[in-house]
């Protein structure tokens, strides 16, 4: 009597139990149809997941910068009084919810009790949620968490941070300079940091890659303040913005998200 077969874990189920499995899934080249329906309806369900945790939150201002600051490094304090600044315009704060810059704009948010809200990435490394968000959801899959970020902001605003950082800016003027979305307004915190990426698009602007205009997407600034006024000016102002929340459908679970302050109710 020979003993069975020893059983071969299907390479998809693996992949999908470990961090990033699921983009490591879908980005591993055709497989068979049966497993491209999967990742079709996984990412469906990030979506679905992501507009019902989110469509209440409320017009939102999108701050990125790392997630290996500590408390103590100058970015985190300068991401908390961008948060507070933020939340004193009337808007929702919302971040990729994890630590370092993330975690300290949210928390500035909550410092003056303004809405705070994240959509986290499931990672092998730094990106536990932080405390400081009232409401949050974590996607599989990286493109869905940039949708979300960017489908729900009236403004972006990037302190120092690393390659995602770059990616997520890139990602707003990108969409901005081809008209996907509005020309909301683009602030990056910190001249000396951003003085390269500056320098780069100027060589850009030389090259004729891209046009000198798109160099006027974006203030560079060391100033909170005068980064809540352009955003004050570019965003509420320039667009006429008003709250405008939909009501939640109790029978569905669904749940508003209570804030205090609304665009243009700005800090007396």
């Amino acid at each position: 009597m020979t003993s069975p077969e020893p059983s071969t874990p299907d390479p998809v189920e693996t992949d999908l139990a470990q961090p990033n499995g699921a983009d490591l899934v879908m980005l591993a080249g055709p497989r068979s149809r049966l497993s491209e329906v999967g990742t079709i309806l996984r990412a469906g369900r990030d979506f679905f997941r992501g507009y019902r945790v989110l469509h209440f939150v409320g017009p939102c201002v999108t701050i990125f910068g790392s997630a290996r600051f500590t408390e103590g490094h100058p970015a985190y304090a300068q991401a908390r009084e961008m948060g507070a600044a933020v939340s004193r315009l009337g808007f929702t704060v919302m971040t990729g919810g994890g630590p370092g810059v993330m975690e300290a704009a949210n928390r500035g948010a909550r410092d003056v009790g303004g809405a705070s809200v994240g959509c986290n990435i499931e990672l092998p490394f730094e990106q536990d949620p932080n405390p400081y968000l009232d409401r949050s959801v974590t996607c599989r899959y990286f493109f869905v968490r940039k949708v979300l970020l960017f489908k729900y902001s009236y403004a972006f605003v990037a302190l120092p941070g690393g390659l995602g950082t770059l990616d997520e800016l890139t990602e707003a003027l990108t969409l901005i300079q081809t008209g996907k979305i509005k020309q909301f307004p683009v602030v990056l915190i910190g001249s000396a940091y951003w003085q390269p990426f500056v320098e780069m698009l100027r060589t850009m602007v030389a090259a004729a890659t891209i046009s000198p205009h798109d160099l006027d997407l974006m203030l560079v600034t060391d100033s909170i303040p005068e980064a809540t006024r352009h955003i004050a000016r570019h965003a509420i102002d320039r667009f006429g913005l008003k709250a405008a929340r939909p009501s939640p459908w109790r029978w569905l679970g669904e749940r508003a998200l209570s804030v205090r302050r609304r665009p243009g109710e700005h800090a007396r």
